[in-house]
Parts: structure tokens; sequence; C-alpha cells
């Protein structure tokens, strides 16, 4: 029988040059990736089409809840989004981690650039909340790069 991996328990995680950061109070993430197609049609074979794996790229979206990571006694060790807001005017690659806690489970690892960064505060009864991008640079690996 298979077990199944509830999606709570998988976390992006940012790395800060000591620790790897949780995303703050995430409401979802995910892992997209795409391989562009290679189409070529020739007078050798009339009609068919041959398809081949080109260039390949991924990006992982993810939404949380905004909390204080700024002042004292808040949660200083999580990626809200102000920190995020500091990496994406940084403009440079990070390394990310996602992960599922267990220990019979893989943590997937890879280098991104912060693509886009929103912020989004209603009104009345509900919290604000962040949500962002990160574009995949090179390949996903399950070695952790910064040991």
């Amino acid at each position: 029988m298979s077990t199944f991996i509830k999606g709570e328990t998988i976390v992006l995680y940012i790395w800060d040059a000591l620790i790897y950061r949780p995303v703050a109070c995430l409401t979802s993430n995910s892992l997209n990736r795409t391989q562009a197609i290679i189409e070529a049609q020739s007078k050798c074979d009339p009609g068919v089409v041959i398809r081949q794996g080109g260039t390949k790229s991924y990006e992982l979206p993810f939404e949380g809840y905004y909390i204080d990571t700024t002042s004292a006694g808040a949660e200083i060790t999580k990626a809200s989004h102000d920190y995020l807001m500091g990496i994406m005017d940084a403009g440079t690659a990070i390394t990310w981690k996602m992960d599922t806690g267990l220990a019979d489970t893989s943590a997937y690892y890879g280098s991104a650039i912060l693509a886009d960064l929103n912020w989004d505060n209603p009104s009345g009864d509900e919290f604000a909340t962040f949500s962002g991008t990160l574009s995949g640079s090179g390949a996903i690996v399950i070695v952790d790069p910064e040991v």
C-alpha cells in the first residue's frame, strides 16, 4: 500500500548564508517543471513530425501569510515578505530547498532568482498575505549544495 504525503508537510526554504529559513506561514508552494519541445519536419518523411526534448526550466510559486519578522520577539528565522523584498532588491540568485521533513524522502535543492513578489492587504477580517515566484537557474539536485 502506498503512503501518501500530505502537502502541508512540504515546506519551501531559503538559504541565508547560515541556515535554511522556511518561507513564513506558507499556505501553498509548488514546483513546476517544463521542457521545451523541438519539432522538425523534412521531405525525408513527409507528414511526419519528429519531436525531441529541449531546454528545461522550473519555477517555484508560493503563497503565505504576512508576519512580522523584524521586531523584538518576532519569528526572525522565517522568511516573510520583508525578508524576501531584500532578496528581490539584491537581484542575486539564492539557494532554495523543498523538504517534507520525513527521514525517508529526499529534499530538493536548487538556485533561483526571485522573479516576482506580491503583497495583498485586504480590509475587514482577513490577514495580509504575500506571494511570489522563484525562477530556477540550473539543475534541481538532491544533495545540499550548502554543505
